[in-house]
């Protein structure tokens, strides 16, 4: 009995460890599953507070709508690949538009807790803007 007891008390700790200790998910995808779509690659990172797409075609503009029907962002991505950090949008949901002319691709993003700005790795979308001017720029130069 006492070998039960030992054996209940260690899968409790275990079980309420696990809770504790488990990351937090801030994100969640409904991707797009159209077949005419099939290049356009869109998900989240492991931590899930970064929005990745990568396309083989030029993605032109992103820009995402919320549940008041407001725009969150605009942004002129132009380019094939773009990490979007997640920290500036509220909780909810979040439809994205990325436009691959003439192609319109809408996907949703449902923010479940909102992302702490002291976390690690996290950087600002403008933060993010600032560095791919500066990447632009350099290339121009």
């Amino acid at each position: 009995m006492k070998n039960f007891t030992r054996i209940l008390i260690v899968f409790l700790l275990t079980l309420t460890c696990c809770n504790v200790f488990s990351q937090t998910e801030y994100a969640r995808l409904d991707k797009n599953k159209n077949p005419q779509v099939e290049g356009f690659y869109h998900n989240l990172n492991k931590t899930k507070d970064t929005l990745i797409l990568k396309s083989d075609r030029k993605i032109n503009y992103l820009y995402s709508i919320d549940k008041s029907q407001n725009k969150d962002l605009n942004l002129l991505v132009d380019a094939k690949t773009y990490k979007l950090p997640l920290n500036k949008l509220g909780k909810g949901k979040h439809v994205f538009v990325a436009i691959q002319s003439p192609l319109r691709i809408v996907f949703v993003v449902h923010m479940l807790e909102e992302i702490p700005i002291g976390s690690k790795k996290v950087v600002t979308v403008l933060d993010y803007a600032i560095k791919e001017e500066e990447l632009a720029s350099s290339k121009h130069n």
